[in-house]
């Protein structure tokens, strides 16, 4: 006999694969196999099912399972493939390959392109089963737990006692041990990292997420060993400047009490809007990202509060926000008065005060800048999963996710992450009560460490190091500056004129004084897993080396001709430069897509 799999079936892991093999076996001569004197002799190309009935930890399927079998006589016996060659060639039919239906779209392909390109043949959770079973730090905990739990000493006992099997899984602390390779710890790094489902976040939020579900020994030093050594995050990063002392309001009572709010302008225009307004609870610290035009009126900000913060979370007591004619136009303050709100405005002179939405903005261009493609129109796609993101990951005041505060739980951000134990409604309600307690305490903590940091000290580099260039003096050719990296290069340094300036060594592109104060300059970290994206070299076409074209971002006209700001693929914004029409022969496609993007 032969069968194929059903969806469900699908995703079984290999050890409940071979077993429901059996099981369908049985099914198909139970009249001939049901309570056979002798017992059947059953053989497996799958070493484990031999255990199969000695182990002490399994799931509600297995219950199911274990109950069926239960009347019939039968012993497995394990061998290899090669010598049971009849079942070996059924099990490889071309009309029973393990392929899915291919999935209809649902959602572009754009918005999870990063996370679409680390996609494997098998799950993730498969292949750390599978990987788990190869590696031999693990065989001691997988065998005490599949065959000598019960007859083990107290000692072993004890020493095992926070692992677990869940369907073949290994768990530790209800966390799945990822073993010991390290394309899986990279996968799962991408995924906890580099995915916009989380925005690039830095170290210590990347170690909350991937900590959530994931937990192997020297976990800390990898995540900051990869997270250091990210391309992106490394362009992304400005060198940190002095602070100025932080100002705080005081606690709030609970989540949408307070809310501070700011406008987000200088974005390239994408379906009108070119403006994000940014609404955060002081409390929980989550946020609304709202997409809107620079030219928006004080009663389209109104309506904007109206649609997407007021009518999911009521009438905050107080606003909080920098004083501008944006914000304190007379329509917001008589719409203020009549609602009985009250607004708390920062102290003029002290923006300080209202920090908290100053650091979700760079959050937000961070972000943005972080996925955007080179001509920058396709951040409004973008500004959902920003949102997500942020409110996605653990805030450093309160400890906890903006998420998990407001709603009791952290995000699915994929299907093997979901829980099946829902806790009851009163269990919720009391770990919500204590979630707010917690995070109340936090915040007031928090507030007294509000202070300027102690004075760093100044990096030291060599000649012939490479280093990051900040880019905020740097006028380069984009559209818009919220959206350029904030660090160009890697340059290398040339010269070490004294201990606070350096000579580097720029592109021809890059018209500027090539000596640099050195709080302008970063390190750059290297992993060898990964990388840092190198300059592609030219190709030859028709005889002659020429660059590649990735995208044109604008166009001038010079007498007769016209002039076009390329971008090249593989070099940063620094590199962009005005090219005639002429050396562009061979890029045409790229110059009708800019115009037809224009229209």
């Amino acid at each position: 006999m032969s069968k194929s799999f059903n969806d469900a079936e699908r995703n079984y892991d290999t050890h409940d694969k071979e077993l429901l093999a059996i099981i369908k076996a049985f099914e198909e001569w139970r009249i001939f196999l049901e309570g056979t004197l002798r017992p059947i002799t059953v053989f497996t190309d799958h070493r484990n099912l031999e255990y199969w009935r000695k182990s002490r930890s399994f799931n509600r399927r297995h219950v199911r399972w274990r109950l069926y079998l239960a009347d019939f006589n039968f012993e497995i016996h394990f061998r290899p493939g090669k010598q049971s060659g009849k079942p070996d060639a059924l099990s490889r039919r071309a009309d029973h390959a393990d392929i899915p239906p291919e999935a209809e779209v649902m959602i572009p392909d754009k918005l999870f392109a990063n996370i679409a390109k680390e996609e494997q043949d098998e799950p993730l959770q498969t292949r750390i089963k599978d990987e788990q079973k190869r590696d031999p730090s693990l065989d001691d905990i997988i065998e005490f737990l599949t065959v000598k739990q019960e007859n083990a000493p107290p000692s072993i006992k004890k020493a095992y006692g926070d692992y677990q099997l869940d369907e073949g899984l290994l768990l530790f602390q209800d966390k799945i041990l990822v073993p010991d390779n390290d394309n899986i710890k990279r996968e799962i790094l991408k995924l906890y990292h580099d995915s916009p489902l989380v925005g690039h976040p830095g170290q210590q939020q990347t170690l909350e997420l991937v900590s959530r579900y994931y937990t192997w020994p020297g976990k800390k030093g990898w995540i900051k060993s990869y997270v250091e050594s990210c391309d992106t995050c490394q362009r992304m990063r400005r060198a940190k400047a002095p602070v100025l002392p932080l100002k705080p309001l005081e606690v709030p009572p609970s989540p949408f009490h307070t809310i501070s709010y700011d406008f987000i302008t200088g974005f390239p225009k994408s379906k009108g809007m070119d403006a994000i307004l940014v609404v955060i609870n002081s409390f929980t610290k989550f946020g609304h990202f709202i997409p809107t035009s620079s030219k928006a009126t004080a009663q389209d900000l109104a309506e904007l509060f109206v649609t997407n913060v007021w009518k999911l979370h009521g009438l905050p007591v107080k606003t909080v926000s920098d004083r501008g004619t944006t914000f304190t136009g007379k329509f917001l303050r008589g719409l203020y008065k009549r609602l009985g709100i009250d607004p708390h405005f920062s102290s003029a002179y002290h923006p300080e005060s209202d920090g908290q939405t100053e650091r979700v903005n760079q959050f937000i261009e961070h972000f943005l800048c972080s996925y955007v493609k080179s001509d920058q129109m396709d951040w409004l796609h973008w500004l959902p999963l920003a949102e997500f993101a942020y409110n996605n990951a653990k805030h450093s005041a309160t400890q906890k996710s903006p998420f998990q505060l407001l709603f009791g739980r952290n995000p699915v951000m994929n299907p093997s992450e979901a829980r099946i134990d829902v806790p009851e409604a009163d269990d919720m309600a009391d770990r919500m009560t204590n979630k707010w307690k917690e995070a109340e305490a936090a915040l007031r903590i928090s507030k007294e460490r509000m202070k300027g940091p102690d004075k760093p000290t100044p990096l030291s580099f060599t000649e012939g190091e490479r280093v990051w260039l900040d880019g905020r003096n740097v006028n380069l050719k984009t559209k818009s500056p919220k959206l350029d990296h904030r660090r160009l290069g890697p340059f290398k340094v040339t010269r070490k004129l004294s201990e606070l300036a350096y000579e580097l060594e720029l592109p021809e592109t890059l018209k500027i004084h090539n000596v640099f104060y050195v709080g302008l300059l970063s390190k750059v970290f290297k992993d060898p897993g990964r990388p840092l994206i190198e300059r592609p070299p030219p190709v030859t076409i028709k005889g002659e080396e020429e660059y590649m074209v990735e995208a044109i971002l604008d166009n001038k006209r010079r007498g007769n001709k016209w002039l076009y700001l390329v971008k090249w693929e593989g070099y940063g914004p620094e590199d962009n430069s005005w090219e005639p029409e002429e050396n562009l022969e061979h890029s045409k496609d790229i110059i009708k897509k800019y115009y037809r993007d224009r229209l």
